[in-house]
């Protein structure tokens, strides 16, 4: 699998949460800080790549309409930071807590996705518990559709 299916596939699936969010017209205030959490996850570690300090913190809750256009800053950060370094490259961060480390690219991209795809789910389980209907985010279901 390319880098570009999974940061395509990891798009498409947060922009179905998205979805439910911008439809919703009650409080999901659980959902919408393990939602926020994701967010600042992805740009969190984006920025982290390209070597900038990163504008919000791990639990930093957002209001749900700006949950659309954090998701694309995060996708067009991402994308840029690939064309411009090798997968390869290591990357000397911070983490929250000031502990210094060292990663490929590619590790953290690796767990910049799975982080996403793991509390997607846990979003999804907050959702049906208010009555919604989750969206179809199974990498093979979108895959069959054509969608990716």
């Amino acid at each position: 699998m390319q880098e570009e299916e999974i940061i395509n596939y990891t798009e498409l699936a947060d922009g179905r949460i998205i979805e439910i969010f911008k439809q919703a017209t009650i409080e999901l205030p659980d959902a919408e800080r393990l939602f926020s959490h994701v967010l600042n996850a992805q740009h969190i570690w984006a920025q982290r790549i390209s070597g900038m300090k990163p504008l919000y913190g791990v639990w930093d809750v957002h209001p749900k309409e700006h949950f659309e256009s954090l998701s694309a800053d995060n996708f067009k950060l991402i994308r840029a930071v690939l064309k411009e370094s090798a997968l390869d490259k290591i990357i000397s961060y911070s983490n929250s807590r000031g502990d210094q480390y060292e990663n490929r690219i590619d590790e953290i991209l690796f767990h910049l996705f799975n982080h996403s795809t793991y509390h997607r789910g846990q979003v999804v389980t907050l959702l049906k518990k208010e009555g919604f209907t989750p969206p179809v985010t199974d990498y093979i279901m979108l895959k069959r559709d054509h969608l990716l």
